[in-house]
């Protein structure tokens, strides 16, 4: 069982953690119902199915991801957190990867659950 994230600016770490270990459940745990992921600029997902859909495809790239946190603000419960992040390698076909981006993303709080994404934005500068 994976442990809540107490912390709004451990959730991007807590994201890497799991990302890295390659637990998609464990990903998935971090998301409130009803999440939004966009996992390409611009292209949104719903759903536990589309969402699930979308990770499976990162992790399949089976390369590490290096989050830096550059900042977190909370207000009642909803948080915005900010981080850099890296996916970069040699992908399954033998192709260079080379993915990057500072997330935007919004959390919410509840103390069953601790802090989990409303919004997972990876590309949210974009």
């Amino acid at each position: 069982m994976t442990t809540s994230v107490t912390a709004l600016d451990q959730l991007n770490l807590a994201f890497a953690e799991r990302f890295n270990a390659r637990d998609l459940d464990g990903l998935m745990a971090l998301n409130a119902p009803g999440v939004v992921f966009v996992p390409a600029p611009g292209q949104p997902v719903t759903g536990d199915a589309a969402v699930r859909g979308a990770l499976e495809q990162f992790l399949g790239l089976n390369l590490p991801i290096t989050m830096t946190v550059r900042r977190a603000f909370e207000a009642g419960g909803v948080g915005l957190a900010v981080a850099d992040w890296t996916i970069t390698g040699t992908g399954p076909d033998g192709s260079e990867i080379a993915l990057a981006g500072t997330t935007a993303d919004v959390a919410v709080y509840d103390e069953e659950h601790g802090w989990r994404y409303a919004v997972d934005n990876p590309f949210g500068t974009v």
